[in-house]
């Protein structure tokens, strides 16, 4: 009862304390509340700012795993490891420095690319070098692989050290059967391209050198030499759509002494340069009409002569296929006419006084008839041509012989290794 009692009169005698204005002033009763309004608000920003970096941690945690599971998923397992690791550093380091997280949170990221950029991971380094096209800076010079053209679905090189006949199929459908020295195709041998043709021919280091024949599925055939894997030397090209030249080769185009030969039944004995007439020849048009003399770029360009089927004749210079400048015409009754042309018509108002112009007539007729006579004596290619052909047509049949070889080697010899599919 006693301790009751003092509990009792303690707490009426606080309460009569508070009470009374002369014991307790309104400014330490507002201060006191002031303060103690401040502990809560400051226990309550603390709770606010931890959930709020919480949820952002959160978020970044489920964008970083969502990113790893779509884009990522390929990469290895120890780099999401690091990802993860680093979500509490980022949660921390917003506890109290919320306001600068995605600041903190891009410099990590930076930090990491460099990092995984530096680490020689091929699927890191590709993932990076895609996403980030700038940091294409950190791979090294030297780990770039060349590029190297070869014959068959992919890189060759280094495949393998095998020597002799054997039967290889690529991975894109092509077969090779003939000869080989030190995994590369070396010898005679036949290649069958899937659905578009066959070679048949000499091989050199896995390229085409010396006498063979190519055939096109469409029916296009080409028969001469070889260098480089490219037409070189003499041979004999014949189109699917009938025309054919047979003639030089320079890099695998029409370039030296040659005669192409149309369907219509046109046909240019002369010069090539990169594939088209150029130089001194003459054309035999299907309807009778013939050129000679020069040619720039395929077209009739300098000077030459033009015997019409009708009998008339034209002599003298020539642009772009048509007749300009001075040049003499001449019907087929004698007549003639003499200028100056332009664009394939004589001028009516002639440039130069006419004792002058008719000299300059002269002078280019003669030049045209001059040319004309080169170009019908052009060298003639045909023992040439014909040679090659018949030594692309033992090279031929000898790489059909290995190519049977190689085929029956590998039908009785089942535990050789004489095939490979790459």
């Amino acid at each position: 009862m006693r301790q009751k009692k003092s509990t009792l009169q303690i707490e009426q005698h606080n309460f009569k304390f508070i009470k009374n204005p002369s014991n307790c002033n309104e400014t330490t009763m507002n201060h006191q509340q002031n303060n103690h309004h401040r502990r809560l608000n400051h226990k309550s920003l603390v709770c606010c700012s931890s959930s709020e970096a919480l949820l952002a941690t959160k978020s970044v945690a489920l964008k970083v795993l969502k990113l790893g599971y779509v884009k990522l998923f390929w990469i290895k397992t120890p780099s999401r490891v690091v990802m993860l690791l680093c979500l509490p550093s980022i949660y921390f380091f917003s506890l109290n420095h919320h306001k600068s997280l995605y600041v903190y949170v891009l410099f990590l990221i930076f930090i990491s690319i460099v990092v995984l950029s530096a680490v020689k991971l091929g699927s890191i380094k590709l993932f990076v070098v895609k996403s980030f096209p700038f940091l294409k800076v950190f791979e090294p010079s030297e780990t770039r692989t060349p590029v190297v053209w070869s014959i068959g679905s992919k890189n060759q090189i280094g495949e393998n050290s095998v020597s002799g006949l054997l039967v290889k199929v690529y991975s894109n459908g092509d077969v090779y059967e003939g000869e080989f020295y030190k995994g590369k195709c070396s010898g005679s041998g036949v290649y069958y391209y899937n659905m578009n043709g066959r070679y048949e021919g000499d091989w050199v280091d896995q390229k085409y050198d010396g006498y063979g024949v190519e055939t096109w599925a469409k029916g296009s055939r080409y028969r001469g030499q070889y260098r480089q894997g490219l037409r070189h030397g003499f041979g004999v090209y014949k189109f699917y759509t009938g025309d054919m030249y047979a003639g030089e080769w320079i890099k695998g185009q029409c370039h030296g002494h040659g005669v192409h030969t149309c369907e219509d039944g046109s046909k240019y004995v002369g010069d090539f340069k990169g594939g088209v007439k150029h130089g001194l020849g003459h054309y035999h048009f299907r309807n009778g009409d013939m050129y000679a003399g020069e040619y720039f770029a395929d077209r009739m360009h300098g000077f030459g002569v033009y015997n019409f089927a009708n009998g008339h004749r034209y002599e003298g210079g020539w642009h772009e296929g048509k007749r300009q400048g001075f040049g003499l015409y001449t019907f087929r009754n004698g007549d003639t006419q003499s200028g100056y042309w332009e664009d394939g018509i004589l001028s009516v108002t002639p440039r130069y006084p006419t004792p002058v112009s008719h000299a300059k007539v002269l002078k280019a007729a003669e030049d045209a008839r001059r040319i004309a006579e080169k170009a019908m004596a052009a060298a003639k290619v045909d023992v040439k041509v014909n040679r090659a052909v018949a030594a692309a047509n033992r090279a031929a049949n000898a790489a059909r012989v290995a190519a049977v070889k190689a085929v029956q080697k590998r039908v009785h010899h089942h535990d050789d290794p004489v095939l490979d599919i790459v």
